[in-house]
């Protein structure tokens, strides 16, 4: 990878290979999970530490083998099956473990193989006259007919958890590498009289490691892809699949419509006939039936009811919520704000710390004056209040319903219902006034 964070930290849509190996690991129910870690294991450590992980340090990568012999001692006596999955194959989908899980028993070990146009770099599936599964040998270890053979290992195994540690304790490194292959546990199983069942994923890409940039880059565009097809199934138009990005867990209702280059993070929910527009970017988000984002909006931590809009070039931040039909516009920003239903904020306008009442309008240029360098204060208006354009409300402020504010004026007192608000200097008209010179350089 050639970077100094470890291979199984980098992302694929927003989460680490190895975050997206634990979470359809976690799906599956198990009694525990045992991450092997050594490169980087304090980083790795740091970054996923949870109550259900086990991590199992490996001083000397010493191959595959030798990596799953670590985690042995910590599997519980009565555990019936293990599965072994690798933190650089991010995209295996629960389905197919669910499968191959199927297949282990105390007498069968489950094997997830792969048919590939190109094996290299696989270890090839070995069978005898048969059909049945007699070994695994790698590339490097490989005679010529071996390598001819199509059907690739993908090193995922689930295997009867009492066996498993005598095969540990019986692996050589008497091989091209000098390492402890783990693929040496099928020809264990073999001669110990065990069926090797197998599956395969049903796209060869579940099963696809990262070594490089490059390979980063087409895991992360097949995950979009699938994404994008997983969506396109509930209701949602994409204009362009190619074009859209998913980074974490997205609820969509039908009807949605959603336009090129959006991306959606973290924990979003899209309900009926939502429009986005393009270029958006909506993390955390809720967005209520007929909600409508319009381009280049940077949606965040916000809840847009029924009806409402916002943009384009609109920013909500954390704490944002918008009532029913209540409109953003351009360049308007908000946080920790509520726009009541039918409120307006058309442009070019800060409001934060705000509680904005029902068919309230927020002329242009305004913005709440809500940090005072120490402390943040609150700004209520009420409902049907009209804000003049250029107001700066100085909280904490309260204005209440029915009232008007002139365009121009800073408002750092309470304003009573119905009344007209007016601060700022008085206009001066000077008669004969001359404008200064520029003095000419010698």
């Amino acid at each position: 990878m050639r970077s100094a964070l470890p291979k199984v930290l980098h992302p694929v849509a927003g989460n680490s290979m190895l975050g997206h190996v634990i979470h359809s690991a976690r799906q599956l129910n198990p009694e525990r999970i045992h991450v092997v870690i050594g490169h980087g294991a304090d980083a790795v450590r740091e970054r996923l530490a949870a109550d259900d992980l086990n991590f199992v340090l490996q001083d000397k990568q010493l191959g595959t083998g030798h990596a799953v012999a670590q985690a042995v001692p910590f599997i519980s006596a009565d555990t019936v099956s293990v599965l072994i999955l690798y933190g650089d194959v991010p995209l295996i989908e629960v389905e197919t473990l669910q499968r191959l899980l199927l297949q282990a028993a105390p007498e069968q070990l489950g094997l997830l193989t792969v048919e590939l146009a190109d094996p290299t770099g696989y270890g090839r599936i070995v069978r005898n006259g048969e059909g049945k599964v007699t070994a695994i040998v790698e590339q490097k270890d490989a005679n010529e007919a071996e390598r001819a053979i199509t059907e690739g290992n993908t090193g995922i195994l689930a295997v009867p958890a009492k066996r498993l540690g005598d095969w540990m304790s019986r692996l050589s490194n008497n091989n091209a590498q000098g390492e402890y292959y783990l693929t040496d546990v099928i020809a264990m199983a073999v001669s110990d009289g065990l069926t090797v069942a197998t599956e395969q994923p049903h796209d060869a890409m579940e099963v696809q490691g990262a070594n490089d940039r490059k390979q980063l880059s087409e895991l992360e565009r097949h995950y979009q892809l699938r994404a994008a097809r997983r969506l396109m199934a509930q209701g949602v138009t994409l204009r362009d699949p190619a074009r859209f990005d998913v980074r974490g867990d997205v609820t969509v209702g039908r009807d949605v419509l959603i336009d090129i280059n959006v991306i959606l993070e973290g924990r979003v929910v899209i309900e009926d006939d939502v429009v986005i527009g393009p270029n958006c970017v909506i993390k955390d988000s809720t967005l209520r039936k007929g909600a409508v984002i319009k381009a280049n909006s940077h949606i965040d931590g916000a809840v847009l009811g029924e009806g409402s809009d916002a943009g384009p070039f609109a920013r909500l931040r954390p704490g944002t919520v918008l009532d029913a039909r209540a409109h953003v516009g351009n360049f308007v920003e908000l946080k920790n704000a509520h726009l009541g239903e039918d409120a307006k904020a058309g442009h070019l306008t800060y409001l934060g710390d705000a509680e904005i009442g029902a068919r309230t309008n927020i002329g242009a240029g305004t913005i709440t004056c809500n940090y005072d360098g120490a402390n943040k204060h609150k700004t209520v208006l009420g409902q049907d209040v009209f804000i003049g354009s250029n107001n700066s409300l100085v909280a904490p402020v309260d204005i209440l319903d029915g009232a008007t504010t002139a365009a121009g004026s800073t408002i750092n007192q309470k304003v009573e219902k119905s009344q007209l608000a007016v601060a700022r200097s008085r206009q001066k008209n000077i008669d004969g006034w001359k404008r200064p010179e520029k003095i000419k350089k010698n």
